[in-house]
């Protein structure tokens, strides 16, 4: 099926799995004030990690993975003074799409003064999989967020790395204050494996796992991105830290990191965590215990 032909297929495709939520402050804690779901995506109770109020929510898939043509789409805002922390159940696993690449669209909406840390499990990506992951974030310039993510390559029955064939990640992230409206960062990442040999430089410098920080918040500066790159020096990753332009008085941050273990990458972005948590927060570092 060509390009044109999957975009049709899926915009006018009914989603596979849908879900709304919005958070709000009543009293000293945050708490859903709109909950709707359907399809196969679900949302568990709620959870308060500590006694900050952030509370946590985790969205859950019955259905264990994403296949061609599957559309999931995803609505969250956090109000003025909020804060949540939203993760998954488990990874993501992208399987075979034929058909047509598999989909996820993701609108995040922060209020004044609002936190959203979203960390999710790794995505893995099989086979012969193609995904597509669209993400677009309004915020405003007292807003806090920060946004982890894994990507590895799935097992493969010939025991070969890369058989998936595209991953493509847009994240598009827009400052909104006083009627006005202004991009802050668009970031694209495009990871397409060649069909000849993967595994040496020049494709991801060798490596087989990518992980991705993205961190929005008036106290983002050049300090940070050096103490994150010295923070991250020590591990067993390739890392690299860009800062995004500044609009209203917030800027943001872009962190990149190579490794071949999930498990080194989820230390890493796990390090950068702590560090924002504790400084800017007053809250321990995230301690999800899943499994």
């Amino acid at each position: 099926m060509s390009t044109t032909a999957a975009v049709e297929l899926l915009a006018g495709a009914s989603p596979m799995g849908e879900l709304e939520l919005r958070i709000a402050v009543r009293g000293e804690k945050s708490v859903a004030v709109h909950q709707f779901h359907r399809g196969a995506l679900r949302i568990l109770r709620p959870h308060y990690l500590d006694d900050s109020g952030q509370v946590c929510y985790v969205v859950v898939n019955p259905g264990g993975a994403y296949l061609g043509a599957d559309l999931y789409v995803i609505d969250v805002e956090v109000a003025d003074g909020a804060r949540l922390l939203l993760t998954t159940q488990a990874a993501t696993k992208i399987y075979r799409t034929p058909d047509s690449f598999a989909e996820q669209r993701m609108r995040l909406r922060l209020g004044e003064g609002s936190q959203l840390e979203l960390a999710p499990d790794q995505l893995i990506a099989y086979r012969g999989a193609s995904y597509r992951q669209n993400t677009h974030i309004t915020l405003h310039p007292t807003s806090s967020l920060a946004i982890s993510e894994v990507i590895t390559p799935g097992w493969s029955p010939d025991g070969a790395s890369f058989r998936y064939d595209e991953l493509r990640l847009r994240t598009e992230i827009r400052v909104e204050s006083g009627g006005r409206s202004g991009l802050l960062a668009l970031d694209n990442l495009l990871i397409r494996p060649p069909t000849h040999d993967v595994t040496g430089m020049g494709f991801m410098e060798g490596f087989s796992h990518m992980g991705s920080l993205i961190v929005v918040d008036r106290r983002v500066n050049q300090a940070l991105a050096d103490e994150l790159h010295v923070l991250t020096g020590g591990l067993e990753a390739y890392t690299g830290v860009s800062l995004t332009a500044t609009v209203d008085g917030i800027s943001g941050l872009v962190l990149r990191s190579l490794s071949n273990s999930t498990e080194e990458l989820n230390r890493l972005l796990g390090a950068c965590s702590a560090l924002l948590r504790q400084r800017w927060h007053g809250t321990a570092p995230l301690d999800l215990r899943k499994y």
